[in-house]
């Protein structure tokens, strides 16, 4: 996406609609059991931003918290899966945006796979990215309330 075009999206219904007033980064698919259980879908392709840059410019989605360290955003009306919204402090500066979502997901395509443990075996996208694995305890790890623990784990998976 360019700097000069405004990035925009919104839900299936047009009951919420957002922008970002920065580019988004890191655009990977996520393989995430939770992501696929939240969006029906064998995969989410998602990128981040910071908080800062983003705003609903109508409507607001419903949140559901979908574990200890985030909720998911979604349209109350048409159930579109909008936005992820990571609660620890360490990430409390970002939203993960769904790059389908988009009203030009063309523009942005992911540049690496997350959670690859849980990839469906039907489910192959046949492309040369980088494939990346959680580990077993990063969930539990990021919602201990030991910070060493968490901040050597975040540092392993590039703390935004």
């Amino acid at each position: 996406m360019s700097q000069s075009e405004p990035i925009t999206g919104g839900c299936l219904c047009g009951v919420v609609r957002y922008e970002a007033s920065e580019p988004l980064f890191d655009p990977h698919y996520c393989h995430c059991r939770t992501c696929q259980k939240a969006s029906g879908a064998p995969v989410v392709a998602a990128a981040f931003l910071s908080r800062d840059a983003f705003r609903f410019t109508h409507g607001e989605p419903k949140l559901y918290r979908s574990s200890p360290i985030v909720e998911r955003g979604f349209c109350a009306d048409c159930g579109t899966y909008l936005m992820y919204r990571p609660l620890m402090r360490e990430w409390s500066d970002w939203i993960i945006i769904t790059i389908a979502s988009l009203d030009r997901p063309e523009s942005l395509a992911p540049e690496r796979h997350f959670g690859i443990e849980s990839q469906i075996a039907w489910f192959n996208t046949h492309d040369d990215l980088p494939r990346e694995r959680y580990e077993d305890d990063f969930i539990e790890i990021l919602a201990d309330a030991n910070r060493e623990e968490r901040e050597a784990v975040l540092g392993r998976y590039g703390s935004r």
